[in-house]
């Protein structure tokens, strides 16, 4: 498979950050880059029970172009898995 030269090569970083997010709180059009907000569920533990806080955990700058094929990329890998798990299993046993 022949490699375009204006294409770079993706290369896979095992030590990359991983965040998990509870929500996408907020979106932002500025400058040609849509501004995401994520945001996560933190406990205060020094009550009990400890109050719970919405608390801002990163923030994501993407390129309108990019951030439209994100999400299009998003919604098509949801409808594929949602699709997979409603399928009914070859082996599976109805009662």
């Amino acid at each position: 498979m022949s490699k375009d030269k204006n294409e770079a090569e993706f290369i896979d970083d095992p030590h990359a950050p991983e965040v998990f997010a509870d929500a996408a709180t907020g979106f932002f059009h500025f400058n040609g880059n849509i501004r995401t907000t994520f945001e996560s569920l933190r406990v205060n533990h020094s009550t009990a029970p400890g109050p719970v806080h919405r608390v801002v955990i990163g923030r994501l700058n993407m390129p309108v172009p990019a951030a439209e094929a994100f999400a299009r990329g998003l919604l098509d890998f949801i409808e594929t898995q949602r699709a997979a798990n409603s399928a009914p299993q070859a082996n599976a046993t109805i009662q």
